[in-house]
């Protein structure tokens, strides 16, 4: 295997087999270990470079990290003396022998019992989603601080401050019964999204979509949903959600590989199938008086989108309703800055761009390479002279080479 072949593996296996690698020893040696274990992970994909260039790349690749950064583990327990089961924490049972690996269900159990141990309620919503998500989806400052519009430096703190809070207040890695799981499940239904959002708009790197951690998010959602404690119509959205974004994969991206917009979709590449399972789990989101979540709200708009069979059939005044709806509810720059986009479908270029430059008066959108992009699809339209210096920003803020070429295709001669 090439160098460049082993580093691309890597690299998707970081994003994608992490935090299942360290939900695993965590589970095992405890969260008063967590700083040990992320070094002994980030060791093992070190090493990973290394040796499968020479080796090739193992049957099992997730199994042989796991067992790589475990025998870093004991090895460090040795150097210090603290092999001694004694010192351990009384429910951590350590065995040399490692040639057995854990099956998906337990994967998949470590990584929601992970999720919901970050969830505590000793740490701040905040610290809980940033420790949830540097831990499973080994999400940079930058994405984080995207993903929460706060600042790359504020994230680090926190996350600092977070791990440490972990380390020293949260004893166990467990479901925890009945309403803490309920209490919990609010967050942890947002690290979810947040996953899945990365993986659907990817803010950094040559890929526009990453399948893997959509799909790993959706796997997350639907395991939740097996325990009675964890139903809920929030729940069921958010996999409608998902469902119905996934359907259009295939048509996201032409046969080069280049980012396709929703008016140029092969809406005959929908994924049907995905299009009726998110259909199924909307109808089981039913609020029955209450008012929708961001998450129903959202797989309607999502839905809309889906469910039209040619751009032209778009429902945009339904889908202005649902953003309205959204923004009276709980207002989000980014939400509003999507309404842009089908206000310009009902009311026109013109009006739309004033409500652009009306919400840009309220919220600092100077780094945000979405409100550019709008801006120069606005302006373009009007055939406005401005057009290309705002495209210009556009790009220059765009972080996601895909995207970035997306836009430097609409450079007009």
């Amino acid at each position: 295997m090439g160098s460049k072949n082993v580093t691309e593996t890597v690299d998707h296996l970081f994003r994608n087999e992490y935090g299942k690698v360290v939900a695993l020893l965590t589970k095992k040696f405890g969260v008063a270990s967590v700083d040990s274990i992320e070094d002994a992970v980030q060791e093992a994909f070190i090493k990973a470079m290394r040796v499968w260039g020479f080796k090739g790349m193992p049957d099992n690749p997730t199994a042989w990290l796991y067992r790589v950064a475990n025998n870093t583990m004991i090895d460090g327990y040795r150097r210090q003396k603290k092999w001694q089961q004694k010192e351990l924490p009384s429910e951590v049972k350590i065995e040399t022998q490692t040639d057995e690996f854990a099956t998906e269900a337990e994967i998949v159990d470590g990584q929601l019992k992970l999720i919901f141990a970050c969830c505590d309620p000793v740490l701040s919503e905040e610290q809980q989603l940033i420790l949830s998500l540097k831990l499973m989806g080994r999400f940079s400052n930058r994405e984080l601080a995207e993903a929460l519009l706060k600042k790359e430096e504020a994230v680090a703190k926190s996350f600092t401050r977070a791990k440490r809070k972990f380390r020293d207040e949260v004893a166990l890695i467990r479901f925890p019964v009945e309403m803490g799981l309920q209490t919990r499940l609010f967050v942890v239904l947002r690290v979810i999204y947040l996953l899945f959002t990365e993986g659907y708009a990817t803010t950094t790197g040559t890929q526009a979509i990453k399948r893997d951690i959509c799909y790993e998010a959706l796997r997350l959602a639907l395991l939740l949903r097996e325990n009675t404690y964890c139903q809920h119509a929030n729940l069921e959205a958010l996999i409608a959600l998902m469902c119905f974004h996934a359907s259009r994969f295939e048509a996201r991206l032409d046969k080069d590989g280049f980012l396709v917009s929703l008016e140029h979709h092969d809406r005959t590449k929908y994924d049907q199938r995905l299009i009726t399972i998110g259909k199924y789990h909307l109808e089981l989101a039913s609020t029955k008086g209450q008012l929708p979540s961001a998450y129903h709200l959202e797989a309607a708009v999502s839905h809309c989108h889906s469910s039209a069979t040619q751009f032209t059939d778009t429902k945009w005044n339904d889908i202005l309703r649902l953003y309205d709806l959204h923004l009276q509810q709980l207002f989000s720059p980014m939400v509003a800055l999507n309404r842009i986009v089908a206000l310009t479908k009902v009311k026109g270029a013109e009006i739309a761009l004033r409500e652009l430059y009306l919400l840009s008066q309220k919220n600092d959108f100077s780094n945000s390479a979405l409100f550019f992009a709008i801006e120069a699809d606005l302006l373009g339209e009007l055939q406005d002279h401005r057009y290309g210096a705002v495209l210009e920003k556009a790009i220059s803020l765009t972080r996601n080479e895909l995207v970035k070429v997306h836009l430097i295709r609409k450079r007009r001669v």
